[in-house]
């Protein structure tokens, strides 16, 4: 790739294009999905306005124009490269509960980068209305505890929702347990009179995204309790006489610099996807790195318009592929072959097959089928 010398700072889409999201090309959505003879769902949004939470939420705009909302994230589809990354963090995305992604690397190869632009693609949610967990009104089997005493109906019967921003939450390597899975809130139980329980970091990430960032340098203590928790997908305080629970199903993003530390060996075994940004970059990709990044930090509006077709198209591809897990079947033979492979590889335990048997399907969903097919199955 050629730098222009009138215009160094200048990249455009058609430049950088194969460094972008390898099946975020622009194109029509339609295109992406063969036609299928199954009949197409229609999705309906009940609200057209994102509400500010208690997770971080932004207030839309009434006008409608976009203004900006504190630090701006570099877009995860102007990252040059890395695309075993960023499908798999289209995956989980796609499906939280996938076992959580690790991605490890040396310093400056854009691991926060990454798992902070998947936040800008991740779809909003619809919570109940006084949730501290972010409360999915169509599982009420999954409530926080006192929620449905508390639950507001509007005139026609219905609860009363509201459309919130996924929650992106993350976790300080000096976070205290408290902090992380909750306590009293000491203030209001003086006022009340009454035992009140204070959310935590896991109920704020509830339905969203968990990031630890240097997992290899968390507290032993603090990340075996992190990890039950996500494992369990529910938090039970028993603590200074109050027992509560909420539940807690968000997808974890781990990374670390294996230079400053192995991470424990079971920690990775309960992580789905393991992977390396220590991947060689060639001189073209090389320089379009460095010209992005130089763009982003002197005119940021320009590059998220560079990418806004992108953006648009995947959080698009999250929504219907979502919907398509529902119905991807994976076969018995299929199985078969995954667990061939995991014994191959000296996998230890039944974790490696179900979390291969999840990414397939997964990446089944991402391109519209029903039927896991043999590359889905070698990709996992």
């Amino acid at each position: 790739m050629a730098v222009s010398p009138t215009a160094p700072h200048c990249y455009s889409l058609s430049t950088l294009h194969s460094s972008l999201f390898p099946s975020f090309r622009p194109r029509s959505i339609l295109s992406f999905y063969p036609k299928p003879k199954r009949v197409q769902r229609r999705f309906f949004v009940r609200a057209s306005a994102t509400l500010e939470s208690s997770n971080g939420a932004i207030v839309a705009e009434e006008s409608g124009n976009s203004t900006s909302y504190g630090r701006q994230f570099f877009p995860l589809a102007a990252v040059v490269g890395q695309d075993a990354i960023k499908t798999a963090l289209l995956l989980g995305a796609i499906d939280r509960e996938i076992g959580g992604i690790a991605i490890s690397g040396k310093r400056g190869t854009a691991k926060t980068v990454m798992a902070r632009g998947l936040h800008a693609i991740l779809p909003p949610i619809d919570v109940v209305v006084g949730s501290i967990a972010n409360a999915d009104p169509t599982h009420p089997e999954e409530w926080e505890d006192g929620l449905a005493e508390q639950v507001e109906y509007d005139s026609a019967g219905n609860i009363k929702t509201q459309i919130v921003r996924s929650p992106f939450v993350q976790i300080p390597l000096g976070v205290t347990e408290d902090r992380l899975v909750g306590s009293v809130d000491v203030e209001e139980s003086v006022k009340t009179g009454t035992t009140v329980f204070q959310p935590g970091l896991l109920a704020e990430a509830h339905r969203g995204v968990l990031y630890v960032d240097e997992i290899n340098l968390l507290d032993e203590g603090i990340s075996n309790l992190l990890l039950n928790v996500l494992t369990e997908g529910v938090n039970i305080v028993e603590r200074e006489g109050i027992s509560f629970r909420h539940p807690c199903k968000p997808l974890l993003i781990a990374t670390y610099n294996p230079e400053e530390g192995a991470v424990r060996e079971h920690l990775l075994d309960r992580i789905a996807i393991n992977l390396s940004a220590d991947l060689p970059m060639n001189f073209e990709d090389r320089v379009a790195a460095v010209g992005i990044a130089t763009q982003f930090q002197e005119c940021s509006n320009e590059v998220f318009k560079m990418v806004e077709e992108e953006t648009e198209y995947a959080k698009t591809q999250i929504i219907l592929a979502r919907e398509y897990l529902k119905d991807v079947s994976i076969s018995r033979d299929q199985l078969k072959y995954l667990v061939i492979e995991a014994l191959r590889g000296g996998c230890q335990g039944h974790r490696a097959d179900i979390y291969a048997a999840r990414v397939a399907k997964c990446l089944t969903a991402l391109e519209g089928r029903e039927k896991v097919t043999v590359d889905d199955l070698k990709k996992a």
